[in-house]
C-alpha cells in the first residue's frame, strides 16, 4: 500500500519537475545541494518515502502548494452527480433557476463564463469538463459546500 502511494507521489513530483523544465541535476544545483539528484530520483520512482517537512520544502522549491505534490484523492469532485465518460457533467441550463443557496449566483456566473469562453450558445445544456468541475469543486469547498449538493438539481443524466 505504501509503495503504491509513494509511486503516485513520485509521478506527481516528476510531472511538476517536468513542468518546471528541470533535470534532476538542475534541481540539485538550484537547491544548493539541498535536494540531491539521486534522492529526488528515488522519490520520483517511489523507492523512497518523502517526509512531510521534506515535502513542504520541495513544494516551496518548486513554487507550488504542498497539496499539488499529493496524488489526486479517491473522492471525485463530481460525487453525487451523474458524470460523463470523460469525467465531465452535463448541465441543464434551462434549470439554472432551480439553483438556490448561498453560492447559486457564483455557480451561475461560473457556468455562464464557461459558456461565453466556448462561444456555446445553444441555451439548453452545457457540458463542463473534468478540469472545470475540479475548479468549481475547489471554489465551493472554500465556501463550505460540495459540488454534488449544488449541481445535482441541474445536472442531466447522460
Amino acid at each position: 500500500m505504501a509503495e503504491v502511494y509513494n509511486e503516485a507521489i513520485g509521478r506527481r513530483l516528476r510531472a511538476i519537475r517536468g513542468q518546471k523544465g528541470l533535470s534532476l541535476q538542475q534541481v540539485e544545483e538550484l537547491s544548493g545541494q539541498e535536494f540531491k539528484a539521486s534522492v529526488v530520483g528515488a522519490y520520483e520512482r517511489g523507492e523512497r518515502s518523502l517526509s512531510l517537512p521534506r515535502m513542504q520544502r520541495l513544494a516551496e522549491f518548486y513554487g507550488v502548494p504542498v497539496d499539488q505534490l499529493l496524488p489526486p484523492s479517491d473522492r471525485s469532485p463530481g460525487q453525487g452527480i451523474p458524470i460523463t465518460s470523460n469525467g465531465g457533467v452535463v448541465i441543464d441550463l434551462t434549470a439554472l433557476d432551480e439553483l438556490d443557496g448561498p453560492n447559486a449566483v457564483l455557480v451561475e456566473r461560473f457556468l455562464r463564463a464557461i459558456q461565453l469562453m466556448r462561444q456555446d450558445f445553444n441555451g439548453k445544456v452545457l457540458t463542463i469538463r473534468h478540469a472545470d468541475l475540479e475548479l468549481l469543486s475547489r471554489i465551493l469547498e472554500d465556501e463550505g459546500q460540495t459540488i454534488g449538493d449544488v449541481l445535482s438539481p441541474i445536472s442531466v443524466t447522460s
